[in-house]
């Protein structure tokens, strides 16, 4: 523990000389980048040819809504492009303000800009929160100009933000940072933040704090802050070790490496878990890769193939529910889309097996390998010209639906070739396609 109480009330802000200042704010706060060039992540928008970059260098700004994940930028971004642009800036937050601090916002920008020709960027956060009537509230000062509005949200803006605003606007999609985004800054912090910097820190575990932040960079700085409040300042350099993150954070993360060995381990145990109709151990090792920070596009893309590959034809739903649940991860995004992919690892755990369809598809391929130059019947080839039905091309095709149960027991190979690759099984309602498919064909099946 710290045995340097001066040393920890500069540090946090605690009161020494009753004086107000920026040791005040959290570390997250007082390193915020101030130019898009202290920015790390969102090239793409920030970049040489990125949308933002040119808008400031063009000095003006239209109104945007910043889609992402928390901790990816937003209002960093935001108030970046109101300093660039020498913009007054003011901003509210959803969760608490309603028409009422949205018309106050509005009028004093008004004012500001009648009174010294100063431009207003209105900024605010969780915009998918407001109702129709906040949302309304704001079209006509962004139609006049009084403002140039950017809203912030973590939802579907397409879901949440009502048309008429959404035409007025133009979205952009902030990533989740990288990790080497992440060590970037906190890097930063620890070296160029005046109450920090002379500690001297060292993350003796980056990946516990990587895996912690989760892409939130505001997450991680915040890991540190509060590791650093319980560690021995006495000594230079400090160390910031697993075991003080754990203690400091009250959380011991799953031993989950995305891109290691227990990240192949555990989608394994997972996909054999549903294909030995295991829905509780599916579950769980859903929870064990949820916990341990991994995509959950990932997961669902997972289910998708799974439910062609395992399920199969024995219920043919389930491919239907998996890109359901998969379109639903893309989204809602965690955490609640949690409570779609367990529906779906449900679904698919306790659903009748068939791999039928995959092994007649790597069965089709091999033999079709061995078969490149076999050449298609005629009465099965297109005659889209007059040459070519004279030539033979579709003669003699027979139109199924033209016979009784809309079936001519003609084979469709090429001559010669008599294969079978589909068996389908009597799991589920396979067993339906199974039983027709043997009428149809005495003896194939």
């Amino acid at each position: 523990m710290c045995t340097d109480w001066h040393n920890q009330e500069e540090l946090f802000g605690l009161p020494s000389g009753g004086k107000a200042s920026s040791r005040f704010q959290p570390l997250a706060e007082r390193v915020r980048p101030r130019h898009l060039d202290e920015l790390f992540g969102q090239a793409h928008l920030i970049g040489i040819d990125g949308p933002l970059r040119k808008f400031i260098a063009q000095g003006r700004l239209p109104s945007m809504i910043f889609w992402g994940p928390p901790g990816s930028g937003k209002t960093t971004l935001a108030e970046i492009c109101a300093h660039s642009l020498d913009f007054r800036f003011d901003s509210l937050s959803a969760v608490d303000a309603g028409v009422r601090e949205v018309r106050q916002a509005l009028e004093l920008a008004g004012s500001a800009q009648r009174a010294e020709g100063s431009q207003t960027l209105l900024f605010i956060d969780e915009i998918h929160r407001f109702n129709k009537a906040q949302q309304d509230s704001l079209l006509h000062a962004i139609e006049q100009g009084v403002v140039v509005l950017i809203g912030a949200t973590t939802e579907n803006p397409s879901f949440e933000v009502n048309a008429a605003l959404m035409s007025r606007m133009q979205v952009y999609i902030l990533d989740p940072l990288q990790d080497s985004d992440i060590e970037s800054v906190v890097r930063r912090a620890l070296e160029n933040d005046a109450l920090v910097a002379s500690y001297q820190v060292v993350i003796d575990d980056w990946g516990f704090l990587l895996q912690f932040a989760g892409g939130d960079a505001r997450k991680a700085l915040n890991a540190v802050e509060s590791a650093l409040s319980m560690a021995d300042t006495s000594k230079v350099p400090v160390h910031i070790s697993r075991s003080l993150l754990e203690r400091a954070l009250q959380k011991k993360l799953p031993v989950y490496d995305k891109k290691g060995e227990s990240h192949y381990d555990i989608i394994s145990a997972f996909i054999k878990s549903m294909r030995g109709s295991d829905p509780d151990a599916a579950l769980f090792w859903l929870a064990r890769m949820l916990e341990g920070g991994e995509d959950p596009k990932f997961i669902a893309r997972r289910m998708v193939i799974f439910a062609s590959e395992d399920v199969g034809n024995a219920d043919p739903y389930a491919l239907t529910l998996a890109v359901s649940v998969f379109r639903a991860v893309e989204v809602i995004g965690l955490p609640e889309a949690r409570i779609t992919l367990a529906q779906g690892v449900a679904y698919l755990a306790g659903s009748p097996k068939s791999n039928a369809s995959y092994r007649a598809i790597n069965e089709a391929q091999r033999y079709a390998g061995e078969h490149q130059e076999a050449p298609v019947p005629m009465h099965l080839r297109n005659a889209p010209t007059t040459f070519m039905k004279e030539a033979g091309y579709g003669k003699g095709y027979k139109y199924p639906h033209d016979y009784p149960e809309h079936f001519v027991g003609e084979r469709c190979m090429p001559e010669g070739l008599d294969p079978v690759f589909y068996h389908p099984t009597k799991e589920g309602r396979e067993k339906f396609i199974r039983e027709r498919l043997e009428k149809l064909w005495k003896g194939r099946y």
